[in-house]
């Protein structure tokens, strides 16, 4: 595997940790941050491996599309969705803490089914 692949999924899984952290410290905004970026590293390095573009969130957004479309899971679209709503919450503070715990185990679930993808895992 690419040496710049690996490097994404090692980000993913780091913001992932990360994450975890900042929601268990009680900050939502910088957990919100941390889990998006790990969706965005994961799908990034899924790109980079079928040589798709993937440096513009719209580019990932798509990503999350075709792979729902190409391996039958819908889900795949709509927890990427999900982690968009976390990157807005980032900015704006939106989210309440019950709606971050229903959508969180979505959005990690969405996370390493990308690394299995990368890792050419289906």
């Amino acid at each position: 595997m690419a040496a710049n692949i690996e490097k994404h999924l090692r980000c993913a899984l780091e913001f992932l940790e990360h994450s975890d952290r900042e929601f268990a410290a009680g900050d939502e905004q910088q957990g919100s941050e941390e889990l998006w970026g790990s969706v965005s590293q994961a799908a990034m390095a899924v790109g980079m491996q079928r040589g798709w573009r993937s440096g513009k969130s719209a580019h990932r957004r798509e990503i999350a599309r075709t792979l729902a479309q190409e391996y039958g899971e819908p889900l795949l679209a709509r927890d990427y969705g999900i982690a968009e709503k976390f990157h807005a919450n980032f900015y704006h503070d939106f989210m309440e803490v019950e709606e971050i715990e229903e959508d969180r185990p979505m959005v990690r679930q969405l996370v390493h089914r990308l690394i299995e993808i990368a890792e050419d895992k289906p």
